[in-house]
């Protein structure tokens, strides 16, 4: 959902660090962020706030993030809302699987994430140049 040309990320993530750390990154290039800290939160706020985008951690204390991402992709509400996953784990079998249903991208948690989760942004046209 737009809020006149500003677009709104929702951030799915249990880390209020990394959460606050994404928000400013966001905020200071003018997006709108929204914030769940759990899953089933994320499948609930993306549902009723209707994200431009959703970035989402991996390794969440309810349900993990393939699981949030299965839900999104089946419903018919979500399911056209880009997805970013973005963790520090490395779970090799559980990226793919996140791939195979639907999640667009994968950034891991890394000295360059900022760098490229900005850089993606742009080019999905969630941010100006």
């Amino acid at each position: 959902m737009t809020n006149g040309d500003q677009k709104t990320i929702l951030i799915v993530e249990d880390s209020t660090t990394q959460a606050l750390h994404l928000q400013l990154l966001l905020e200071g290039n003018r997006l709108n962020v929204e914030w769940a800290d759990t899953g089933l939160k994320g499948v609930e706020m993306a549902q009723q706030v209707g994200p431009d985008l959703i970035i989402l951690d991996l390794q969440l204390p309810d349900i993990n993030g393939v699981e949030v991402g299965k839900r999104l992709k089946a419903d018919s509400n979500t399911n056209a809302i880009p997805i970013i996953l973005m963790t520090r784990y490395d779970d090799t079998d559980l990226i793919l699987a996140g791939m195979e249903i639907g999640i667009d991208d994968y950034i891991p948690k890394d000295a360059f994430a900022d760098a490229v989760l900005v850089e993606t942004l742009r080019q999905m046209g969630l941010m100006a140049r």
